[in-house]
């Protein structure tokens, strides 16, 4: 399997777990509490993650070469912990299907001014008028989803 394959099949399994989560989270956070099943959920993704490195890495030296990179690069753990809370507490609230059509949209705003602007050391890649037609798409698919 080449390395885009692999990558294109992770997104798709990414992309229905993520839908799931949404589900799984709100559940979760109605019995227990939002910050219960934040907390929990945290704990967890952070045992299974060593877990991981312990059985693929045999070590967990990677860990400390973590702690010497740039500030910025150490707060995708935070980011995390953001968009588990959020989709704990909107999915009951606003719906699985919004909560996931506001993400996805404004992910994919983000995502075009990462990639027109190569920030964060990404490449630029640049943002032609069918991308912004799709963006802007998904954003009236996403407003339209906050409609009961």
């Amino acid at each position: 399997m080449s390395g885009s394959t692999l990558a294109t099949a992770l997104a798709i399994a990414s992309g229905l777990a993520g839908s799931l989560q949404v589900a799984v989270m709100s559940r979760l956070g109605q019995r227990v509490g939002i910050w219960e099943a934040l907390g929990f959920s945290t704990l967890l993704t952070a045992l299974l993650g060593l877990a991981l490195v312990l059985v693929v890495r045999h070590s967990i030296a990677g860990y400390e070469r973590a702690m010497h990179q740039p500030w910025w690069m150490l707060t995708g753990g935070a980011l995390s912990l953001l968009i588990v809370l959020t989709v704990t507490y909107a999915g009951p609230r606003i719906g699985v299907t919004a909560t996931i059509g506001v993400i996805i949209a404004f992910q994919l705003v983000m995502g075009a001014a990462i990639d027109r602007w190569g920030l964060l050391g990404s490449q630029r890649i640049g943002l032609h008028p069918t991308r912004v037609l799709g963006i802007a798409l998904l954003a009236i698919g996403a407003a339209l989803s906050l409609r009961k």
